[in-house]
């Protein structure tokens, strides 16, 4: 991102306040709601602020189960075009996965890593062109690396030209297709295709964060409230609700999606010329990073490999990528492998306890979950788990609460012995020299959603969604 670009957004920004109210920008992504009175700034260090809560978070996050949701607290995404003859070479040497099958108006979940084979950046990779792909959240690894390869490609940052919404549930098809005037049942899963809303071209992506059946729709910056207002008032009858940035980190635990920055933590300061090429940025992602929890400050504990987060699917041997020698060693004699953890209701309850009793408290967990930026800066939470004899098994992060499952769960990557279903372990709430609390947790399915997921789903089946109350 330039200095442009943050400008650019900035300049685009609704400046809000009435009389004797000091003005603040707002996002220009997403339309002014006036019911909102919380807000976060928006990642990356852009000058503006988007909507913690809409109508609070359990409600929101029944909304992927029930009905769908509208989300625009992605904005801005970085996003980078990468065309040319070496595109599609490019980015096989850097990614994992495999590009033998990657046709035109195709896309992935794109995973880089270093030499150890740890998961450097992650983002979607879309195929828009025989030699033009465009990448979201694989930057600014993803330009660093294709600098120092010497690649003939051509490298264009457009994240200020361009909005990405996110809509999941059983009523996101319909809402959709409410909105653009047209069946949308042709797009199967990780397959995009051109259409329009509010009068403005989209591209729609099968694909999303929600689990269950789920889209994105990519447009431009400038007309992005438009996109955004035509969509939700198509879904609003369907029971659409509006999704704050609080309960979107919920969906990834639950739906069984590891986030960088949030579960676990890229090695972007191993390498020096990456911190260099950081440091030139506008943007402060990366640049600062905490770790609070029991498994320690160390940046280094909190690198994980594709394997470790689950991905191993996606680790295709049949090209030389970096880390490829890494992964092999890894997939021959796996270590972890990743699980959700129930934890102990009356073990939680004991430390809300604790909040009213004398003496020191345990580190306090009334929060639904621990969001990234809840400290003023980027933190991962993360604790030890511990196996019978206390002895270190996995690391465990992400925890949040379930309203609709009722359970207070995480994500934890655990020793492959320790990983079978119905497991008890021990996991160690609170920092090093705090009082810590040992809490029951059971290993369960991942991911915990049970409900079909979005690539099961036959969308040619569905019967049309019913108006809500």
């Amino acid at each position: 991102m330039s200095d442009q670009h943050v400008e650019a957004a900035y300049l685009q920004a609704q400046f809000l306040g009435g009389e004797g109210k000091e003005k603040f920008a707002h996002s220009p992504y997403v339309p002014y709601d006036p019911i909102v009175d919380h807000y976060e700034w928006a990642h990356g260090g852009y000058p503006f602020l988007v909507p913690w809560e809409y109508t609070g978070w359990r409600d929101e996050q029944l909304s992927w189960k029930h009905t769908c949701y509208l989300h625009g607290g992605l904005n801005p995404s970085p996003t980078v075009k990468v065309t040319g003859k070496d595109a599609l070479k490019c980015l096989a040497d850097l990614c994992v996965n495999g590009f033998s099958n990657f046709e035109v108006s195709s896309g992935k979940h794109a995973i880089m890593c270093n030499e150890d084979g740890q998961v450097i950046a992650d983002g979607v990779l879309l195929r828009t062109g025989e030699e033009e792909f465009i990448t979201y959240w694989l930057a600014p690894w993803l330009t660093y690396a294709i600098e120092k390869g010497g690649y003939d490609v051509v490298v264009e940052d457009i994240t200020a030209q361009t909005c990405l919404f996110q809509i999941a549930g059983p009523n996101s098809l319909e809402a959709l297709e409410r909105a653009t005037g047209e069946s949308l049942r042709d797009i199967k899963f990780m397959r995009l295709r051109e259409a329009t809303i509010g009068g403005h071209p989209v591209r729609i992506v099968r694909m999303g964060m929600g689990g269950t059946l789920s889209y994105e729709i990519h447009g431009q910056l400038s007309h992005s409230r438009e996109i955004y207002a035509a969509i939700f008032v198509a879904g609003e009858p369907l029971g659409m609700r509006k999704l704050g940035i609080r309960t979107y980190m919920m969906n990834h635990t639950e739906n069984g999606f590891p986030q960088a920055f949030y579960h676990f933590a890229y090695p972007w300061t191993e390498d020096a010329g990456f911190v260099d090429y950081l440091s030139k940025l506008p943007v402060a992602t990366g640049r600062e990073q905490r770790f609070r929890g029991s498994y320690g400050r160390d940046p280094k504990l909190h690198y994980r490999t594709p394997i470790e987060l689950g991905w191993s699917r996606m680790v295709k041997f049949d090209h030389d990528f970096v880390g490829r020698a890494a992964l092999e060693r890894e997939v021959a004699e796996p270590r972890r492998k990743m699980v959700t953890l129930a934890w102990n209701p009356e073990d939680i309850l004991d430390i809300h306890r604790s909040q009213y009793e004398s003496g020191e408290p345990y580190a306090p967990i009334e929060e639904p979950n621990r969001f990234t930026f809840t400290d003023g800066f980027n933190t991962i939470w993360a604790d030890q788990v511990l196996g019978d004899d206390g002895e270190l098994i996995g690391i465990t992060s992400g925890r949040c609460y379930s309203f609709y499952y009722r359970e207070m769960i995480s994500l934890c990557s655990i020793d492959v012995a320790h990983a079978e279903l119905g497991r008890e372990v021990t996991v160690l709430w609170g920092d090093p020299g705090s009082r810590q609390k040992k809490v029951r947790a059971t290993v369960s399915r991942f991911p915990f959603l049970d409900a079909p997921r979005n690539q099961e789903i036959d969308v040619q089946q569905l019967a049309p969604a019913q108006p809500t109350g």
